[in-house]
């Protein structure tokens, strides 16, 4: 049996030979300037996609989220540290019980909208959650999940049980990052929160909401203490709060945004800073960062091509789409 330095050495070999058929900014300016949506859906193949030129938006997503499933498949059979797996699982599980949660406040079923990328099969999630058996889920998402219920049941208001259900999601990440005892990965999680807590602290300030709707968004577990974020006070707080660290630019975009800028440009630069820390990744020879930053780099790209396709396929401006995406790792 390989031991778990030799199966990174080999999976980061693996990962790293891949890595140049990503999609980059080139490939995707080539498709935002292709003459039409089928020629850009072509030019993909050389991504390793297959075809997509002949598709509709829902075919296409069906594509995309097929891709997504063999690569988490995939790296769960040859990964050592199946945390790594899961952290990325993490978000889909929480998507599936949001709109299991909207589904019984409007009387309807999620069907089609569940995702099948997370670590529960949505009918094993719906079941627990209509029986109340929370213990057989994990156990921070299952204690978030029937708190989150009996939230919406008390107040009526889903805002609310997605606050709950987003906390439990970034301690969960963080925990599974802290068993892998990688510092990349736990600083990519805390980046993450930090990223998170910066955008819910500049769309509070413009909402004008209160202390108290701030101290529901934000998460704890990021580089800024959650006390800090609430008593930032205006642009200039905010701007110093993340001075020196890779969300500098970004927080700089969130102060411009408060003063009457728009937000597309702070939000992708947002992005933008969690993706530039992956591109370190690039650095080290071998080990959880390589598995890592292809995971994400991976998800970054469905997310790029979910956007040049269907906006393509939509007839909206290349220029319009190009200002809304996000910086690619390759």
């Amino acid at each position: 049996m390989a031991t778990k330095r030799e199966a990174y050495l080999s999976l980061s070999a693996m990962l790293r030979a891949r890595e140049p058929r990503l999609l980059n900014g080139e490939r995707a300016q080539r498709m935002l300037d292709a003459a039409s949506f089928e020629e850009a859906a072509k030019l993909l193949t050389d991504c390793g996609y297959g075809d997509m030129s002949q598709m509709n938006a829902n075919e296409i997503e069906a594509a995309l989220t097929q891709r997504r499933s063999q690569i988490l498949e995939e790296l769960d059979r040859l990964l050592p540290d199946k945390a790594i797996a899961d952290l990325f699982r993490m978000k889909y599980d929480t998507h599936n019980a949001k709109v299991l949660l909207k589904a019984e406040a409007m009387g309807t079923e999620g069907g089609a909208l569940y995702s099948r990328s997370g670590r529960i099969p949505p009918e094993k999630l719906t079941a627990a959650y209509n029986e109340g058996r929370y213990s057989e889920l994990p156990e921070l998402f299952g204690k978030a999940l029937e708190e989150a219920k009996n939230t919406l049941a008390r107040t009526a208001n889903p805002q609310l049980s997605d606050f709950i259900l987003d906390r439990a999601l970034y301690q969960e990440m963080l925990a599974a990052a802290e068993t892998v005892g990688n510092p990349f990965l736990t600083g990519y999680v805390r980046l993450q929160i930090d990223s998170s807590n910066l955008k819910s602290l500049v769309r509070t300030m413009r909402m004008r909401k209160d202390a108290d709707f701030l101290r529901e968004v934000l998460i704890p577990g990021g580089s800024v203490d959650v006390d800090r974020l609430s008593a930032a006070g205006d642009a200039e707080g905010i701007s110093a709060l993340f001075a020196h660290s890779p969300l500098e630019q970004a927080a700089a975009r969130g102060a411009e945004a408060l003063s009457g800028g728009g937000m597309t440009a702070f939000e992708r630069a947002c992005d933008n800073a969690v993706n530039g820390y992956l591109r370190q990744a690039k650095l080290v020879s071998y080990g959880p960062e390589a598995p890592v930053a292809y995971v994400a780099a991976v998800e970054n790209e469905i997310t790029a091509v979910r956007m040049i396709l269907t906006g393509r396929l939509a007839g909206i401006a290349p220029d319009t789409i190009r200002e809304r995406l996000r910086e690619l790792y390759a």
